[in-house]
């Protein structure tokens, strides 16, 4: 029998095609095994306290294939940082037109929920901001984003009309309250004080909102 001409380069590419798929399929779970394994361990015992081949014992892989991944320890540290979730929380599912401390307890809840998902989160970006630049550029972009998720249910919560209070500056201390709170949450500590903020920083701005006020003669 005439074999087709290109039949075996034909054959030996399709061989050649299967055999990539499965490696990078293997490749996908060992990445996912170092990266798993790296978040358990800095959370535990820290980052700079965690040396890479106990990674690789946790991985089960070899040693090499984390210096395969990623080029330095700082690598996986950057890698677990852009995998936490984004803590975006939908301001119109929150927000009740005339009910600001209602809201802002809302989307308290909605944060603090996120935190509770996400375990590394609250171990891993407190342990490590003070002394890795890639965390606490995470952390102050969190905190931008949680101001701006403040000062939207804020600006949908209050009542219809002129507003002369700092929403700005409400937002921006309402955030620093939760920010310092989540930052306790892995010491096992609660802030029972945040419904009174809450309900203090509400009042404040709804007597700087909506229509003027008749004051009553003395």
């Amino acid at each position: 029998m005439v074999q087709a001409p290109g039949g075996r380069a034909a054959g030996k590419r399709k061989r050649a095609s299967t055999s990539d798929v499965t490696a990078a399929a293997e490749g996908t779970s060992a990445r996912e095994r170092i990266l798993a394994a790296a978040g358990e361990l800095f959370a535990e015992h820290g980052f700079d306290a965690t040396p890479t081949s106990r990674i690789a014992e946790r991985a089960e892989v070899p040693k090499g294939l984390i210096h395969y991944y990623f080029r330095r320890k700082q690598d996986l540290l950057t890698a677990l940082v852009d995998r936490l979730p984004e803590e975006d929380v939908e301001s119109d599912r929150v927000a009740v037109r005339g009910d600001v401390a209602g809201s802002l307890r809302r989307l308290v809840r909605e944060l603090d929920a996120r935190l509770e998902a996400s375990p590394l989160l609250s171990h891993l970006l407190w342990r490590e901001a003070d002394t890795h630049v890639v965390v606490r550029q995470a952390m102050q972009r969190r905190f931008r984003a949680v101001v701006e998720q403040i000062r939207r249910v804020i600006e949908l919560a209050l009542p219809p009309g002129p507003v002369s209070c700092d929403i700005d500056a409400a937002a921006l201390l309402l955030a620093r309250v939760v920010n310092h709170r989540h930052s306790l949450a892995r010491h096992g500590s609660h802030d029972d004080e945040l419904d009174r903020e809450i309900g203090f920083i509400a009042r404040a701005l709804e007597l700087g909102a909506g229509p003027p006020r008749k004051i009553k003669p003395a």
